[in-house]
């Protein structure tokens, strides 16, 4: 590696982890607000929002590490091109072909990481999200006791908790309403109460202050009442259902997972079908990533005596249009309607040839400009809007008087 790579990988670096870190954190940010909500309805407690916000990261970076190798070869060639630093290097018998030698160290790292993660990691964590969503509205997590509500824990004890202080160790107006193992009930009213941990890991103490008990005896035609200043409780915990195993959808399984599934005649049709489906859909992603430096190139120079951020635009455009074009494309496969072959690879063969065209003009025909009517089109829009803007008479006035 000369001087000249070692620049450009500076030039790429920057805004490529730039890039990537801030599409990660406005997808997680997205995300994080409706968690928050999930969560505090639930009465889950605030490490649930990590650890479920953890699991969706890989998800997240399937579409960040794509967007991050587009601006980052794009801007590290608009950068050359706008200081005219690209002209000299032109000049010098350097082609852009060479030039992307860097970019594809890049594509190649990033496209082994993205395959990784699409095949492998999302699979899992998108499972051990989708689990922890289920502990929390079962309760497994410890997450059910909502202050100030009737919670009932399985079909035998219902307790409300007035206020809870001390990140829950002081909990006071207490009231328990629960039936015994005989199937005689019990309700306890008291002042304050605290959880504490017993020998039997399926039983835990309730350790109540200042209340009184209400206990219905088959025997006795009377309730008997108990008026106590501290009382021991006994709560056996519920048992509650097992989560089920990994891959009952397609997002959870590998991508060997969905290749032995879309080979296996003796599965279900719609099994082979959507399994394929996405098979194709997680390969057809990754293997974009390799035509991302041509088309970052090819929308990074703006005209001569220009700095227009229009290439900066239509990267981006392009890329999410694209992926959302292949999530289209899988659903249509999935249903059976278009071989999954043909409903993702053909996009994927239309936007390689719109890359190629647009690479090959920048690169090989002289002063060719592949965006260039859209950059004519926009200037014009640009100044259009400018006139209409409110003072735009008076400011071109004193221009001309200045003349």
């Amino acid at each position: 590696m000369n001087s000249i790579d070692r620049y450009m990988a500076r030039l790429i670096a920057v805004p490529l982890i730039s890039t990537l870190i801030i599409s990660a954190m406005l997808l997680v940010l997205d995300r994080m607000l409706r968690l928050f909500e999930f969560v505090a309805t639930e009465g889950g407690p605030v490490s649930v929002v990590w650890r479920m916000l953890a699991n969706l990261l890989p998800e997240y970076l399937g579409l960040g590490i794509p967007i991050g190798l587009m601006l980052g070869v794009l801007l590290a060639f608009r950068r050359l091109a706008t200081t005219s630093e690209l002209d000299v290097l032109r000049a010098v018998g350097i082609s852009y072909t060479r030039l992307l030698r860097v970019p594809y160290l890049y594509a190649i790292v990033l496209a082994a990481v993205n395959f990784a993660i699409v095949g492998f990691v999302q699979p899992t964590s998108r499972y051990n999200y989708e689990q922890l969503r289920f502990e929390l509205r079962s309760g497994a997590l410890g997450a059910s006791i909502k202050v100030g509500e009737f919670t009932n824990f399985g079909s035998k004890m219902t307790l409300r908790i007035e206020s809870s202080q001390d990140e829950g160790r002081d909990l006071r107006g207490i009231f328990v309403e629960m039936t015994n193992k005989d199937g005689t009930p019990l309700a306890v009213t008291a002042q304050k109460g605290q959880f504490l941990r017993s020998d039997d890991p399926d039983t835990i103490i309730f350790r109540l202050s200042n209340g009184t008990l209400v206990h219905y005896d088959k025997n006795s035609p009377v309730p008997r009442v108990l008026t106590f200043t501290t009382h021991n409780l006994p709560i056996p915990l519920p048992k509650y259902e097992q989560f089920r195993k990994r891959g009952d959808s397609n997002i959870e399984r590998t991508l060997p997972e969905l290749a032995v599934i879309g080979r296996n005649r003796s599965a279900p049709e719609i099994d082979r079908e959507t399994s394929r489906s996405a098979f194709h859909y997680r390969m057809a992603e990754v293997t974009t990533m390799f035509l991302l430096p041509m088309l970052a190139v090819a929308l990074a120079i703006p005209p001569k005596r220009s700095t227009s951020m229009l290439g900066v635009f239509l990267s981006i455009l392009m890329i999410v249009t694209y992926h959302k074009v292949n999530e289209y494309a899988q659903g249509v496969g999935s249903l059976g309607l278009v071989d999954p072959i043909i409903a993702l690879w053909v996009p994927f063969s239309i936007f390689a040839g719109l890359t190629f065209w647009m690479y090959y003009t920048v690169a090989y025909v002289p002063g060719g400009q592949p965006i260039g009517a859209l950059e004519r089109a926009f200037a014009k829009t640009a100044k259009l809007i400018g006139r209409l803007l409110p003072g735009a008479k008076r400011r071109r006035r004193k221009a001309e008087a200045a003349r």
